[in-house]
């Protein structure tokens, strides 16, 4: 039986990363977390006071792409690849709302795209992976045999955000702020003019507004055993 590639897109806040852990375990496949790349970009822009609430100097940060390393490494406690930003664990910095509010932005940026999308293509050469982002379907691998597009609610996403933030220990975050911030980021990231997040043609539609983890899980891996099946 042949690998294949998952691909797993769709709005902030859905579960993808967890649905992908879940994928990757259950069919021995590396799991890639698109969506830590481009945060470890944003919080590289935020340590060099490229970008803030109130300015995005997005000409310093292309030309300091290439001082940017971006690498995995697997935690076995944990069970995934933590984000490596030059060799620094940035695992825990690049989950906070403050990073949150400033992805889209630099997401937005065709040079930023353009590196991180080759190195998520090289890592997908093998197959047997399972990644997600926003345009892994449409964009980094428009040949995926399993195309996921996962979407919710607003109002449940920031529900789910708000208790991530708080079980992590932030304490000064709002759940007004979490909604703003969920509602912004699908705005950018549906309007941008490079790789905007929608979703692919031939991919599978999953709302899980009402749908609890496993039996998402339990659906999806159906459905892509029929797929290894063919």
């Amino acid at each position: 039986m042949g690998k294949i590639i998952v691909a797993i897109d769709g709005f902030s806040s859905t579960g993808k990363s967890t649905l992908a852990k879940q994928l990757a375990k259950e069919l021995h496949y590396v799991y890639v977390d698109t969506g830590a790349m481009y945060r470890a970009v944003t919080l590289f822009a935020m340590q060099n006071q490229y970008i803030d609430n109130k300015q995005f100097n997005k000409e310093k940060l292309i030309f300091d792409l290439k001082n940017i390393k971006l690498h995995f490494v697997f935690n076995e406690e944990k069970g995934f690849g933590e984000m490596f930003l030059n060799d620094e664990n940035v695992e825990d910095e690049i989950r906070t709302l403050e990073v949150s509010q400033n992805v889209s932005q630099v997401s937005t940026i065709s040079e930023v795209r353009k590196k991180l999308v080759e190195q998520q293509q090289k890592m997908g050469t093998k197959r047997g992976v399972v990644m997600d982002g926003r345009d892994i379907g449409t964009v980094v691998f428009p040949d995926a045999e399993v195309k996921l597009f996962m979407t919710a609610s607003a109002d449940k996403r920031a529900k789910r955000r708000y208790k991530e933030l708080l079980d992590r220990g932030d304490k000064n975050v709002s759940y007004k702020r979490v909604l703003k911030n969920v509602e912004s980021r699908d705005y950018i990231d549906s309007t941008r003019e490079d790789s905007p997040l929608k979703k692919a043609e031939d991919a599978v539609e999953i709302d899980n507004s009402d749908m609890g983890m496993q039996e998402q899980f339990e659906r999806v891996l159906s459905y892509i055993s029929t797929v290894l099946e063919k």
